[in-house]
């Protein structure tokens, strides 16, 4: 297949991660962009705990119960001949280094805003992720069939916390009980509000701008103050532009009620018509760092998330895999780098959450999934030959720990390939003690032991006590010779610690631990954050 056919196929690719605080309603637009694009036909419920339906994207037993995505879920479908990659993340700050590491893999984010409640503390984190990567970002403002604040206010208030510009694509008329519909100010007509359902409606009722008598005949004041605000705002705003908005200098916003199936239709156009196709990557290769172009022939991949268990009855572990270049075609021989293995993939598919379809081909900007049993971990590049990395694709340290006591000792083998699968797969950190002793889990926040608790109960058949631990946080160590590594290792053996890729970590058992360690071992570096297998450690 010649370039030129690869960079058709890798324009067709719209690649995006769904990102909010919790309940702003990013698994409900994931749900309906699934229904407008005929991925599904019937969207599931994410809020009561006992329906019979469920969210597509929230497949875990524990997210079903909780009503809360605690994984992210990878989703594709295709729409106006384009093929879209879906990602959906979890809003809970507790399970951010999951979100953090799915945007690694995105070439764009769609951030849902809750119209009541405005820019919150979660939405803030990501927002500073996708702008250190200068990742786009498409804005929906939801909820606007409820009591809210006043959209020019929400409008300012995201421009603040982006730092950029916001260009309405589309605009309230309207809100809570007087929500009336969008003007869609593209194509210059207004949609009108009708409360959804399940499905998608057919009888959608358009009217144009131009019909201002009748508009202002139906919809009075509601619809003057709109006309009044978009007056203002082009005055004030900017015109959208695809080159600003490419370089994260500025964010398309849209309006609507995603659980009502209203704004939504606007929103899928937008991903197709001014989303970005995938982009180039920097590798690392053993000479020097080289762009990746998505069209080259050669097929290259990272893997940003593994999963265990997606299907219980099968035991399985799959490689989430991002297609950075070439094409993938059933039964080509691969190498992982990172351990210089080849691999020959007998199971890859595509994802609409759990549900799989066996894939044949694949281009960049795909989402591709590997089942696997050992082998591969998160960050691992996998390659027609080349011996390529991408890197980036980050560890934080913990900040709270959790001794792992087993209730059962003769299920101890149980607990071992438990905690092996879930440390590898980056739900939670795991750490087995230089001097041995019980393993430590190690989290950003209380919900992950629970998760964990949960999965290692419903998937291992393992009942364990999480008990308190002395240690309060963590930094990986590195040294410029190994002679100072080992001094410092034999002096605080009792506080060192390997994590699931077998790098090197210093326990703290209190705030004024690492500043009083750093002065005694001036030679040794403490790094906050790590990339995967222990390579690329971060400084603080």
């Amino acid at each position: 297949m010649s370039s030129q056919n690869f960079l058709e196929q890798t324009r067709r690719r719209r690649t995006f991660a769904i990102i909010s605080h919790p309940d702003a309603g990013k698994t409900t637009l994931t749900e309906k962009l699934l229904l407008f694009s005929g991925a599904i036909h019937i969207a599931g419920s994410v809020k009561a705990r006992k329906a019979s339906r469920h969210a597509t994207s929230d497949w875990m037993e524990i997210e079903k119960q909780r009503g809360i995505s605690v994984a992210s879920s990878v989703m594709q479908m295709d729409y106006r001949q384009h093929v879209i990659n879906l990602l959906d993340t979890p809003g809970h700050q507790d399970f951010s280094e999951d979100t953090y590491r799915v945007l690694t893999a995105v070439d764009s984010a769609l951030m849902v805003i809750d119209a009541a409640n405005g820019v919150e503390a979660q939405t803030r984190r990501l927002i500073e992720v996708c702008r250190q990567r200068n990742t786009p970002i498409l804005t929906f403002v939801n909820k606007m069939d409820r009591e809210v604040r006043d959209p020019l206010e929400t409008l300012d208030e995201i421009e603040t916390e982006l730092g950029m510009p916001c260009v309405p694509v589309t605009w309230p008329v309207g809100q809570g009980k007087s929500f009336v519909g969008i003007i869609d100010l593209t194509r210059s007509h207004m949609r009108i509000f009708k409360p959804g359902a399940d499905k998608r409606s057919d009888d959608e009722e358009l009217i144009a701008l131009a019909d201002t008598a009748a508009l202002t005949s139906r919809f009075g004041k509601e619809f003057e103050l709109a006309m009044q605000n978009i007056e203002l705002l082009r005055g004030a705003s900017p015109s959208f532009n695809q080159e600003e908005f490419l370089a994260a200098r500025q964010t398309p916003v849209f309006f609507g009620s995603a659980v009502n199936n209203f704004g939504v239709q606007e929103v899928l156009d937008a991903l197709v018509d001014i989303a970005p196709s995938p982009h180039p990557r920097i590798g690392l290769t053993e000479a020097a760092s080289r762009e990746v172009l998505p069209e080259e022939l050669q097929f290259s991949g990272v893997v940003f998330k593994v999963q265990a268990n997606m299907d219980p009855s099968h035991r399985d572990r799959i490689a989430f895999v991002r297609v950075c270049s070439g094409r993938y075609a059933q039964g080509m021989k691969l190498k992982v780098h990172r351990t210089a293995k080849e691999m020959r993939p007998t199971s890859v598919v595509t994802f609409l959450s759990q549900r799989r379809e066996a894939v044949e081909e694949a281009y960049a900007g795909d989402i591709i999934g590997f089942t696997t049993h050992s082998g591969v971990q998160l960050g691992d590049t996998i390659t027609e030959g080349e011996a390529l990395q991408y890197t980036g694709l980050p560890f934080f340290a913990p900040e709270m720990f959790r001794v792992v006591e087993l209730k059962n000792p003769l299920r101890s083998k149980q607990l071992q390939n438990g905690l092996l699968q879930l440390g590898e797969e980056g739900a939670i950190q795991v750490f087995r003690p230089a001097i041995g002793g019980s393993m430590l889990l190690g989290a950003i926040g209380q919900l992950q032991f629970e998760v964990v608790q949960h999965r290692l109960m419903a998937e291992y058949g393992v009942d364990v006590r999480l008990m308190n631990s002395q240690f309060v946080g963590a930094r990986w160590v590195s040294a410029d010779s190994e002679q100072e590594l080992r001094n410092f290792t034999e002096r605080n053996a009792s506080k060192l610690a390997y994590d699931a890729a077998d790098t090197l970590a210093y326990l703290l058992t209190s705030p004024y631990d690492l500043r009083l360690t750093q002065e005694r071992h001036p030679k040794i570096t403490f790094h906050p954050l790590r990339e995967h297998a222990g390579l690329s450690l971060q400084k603080a």
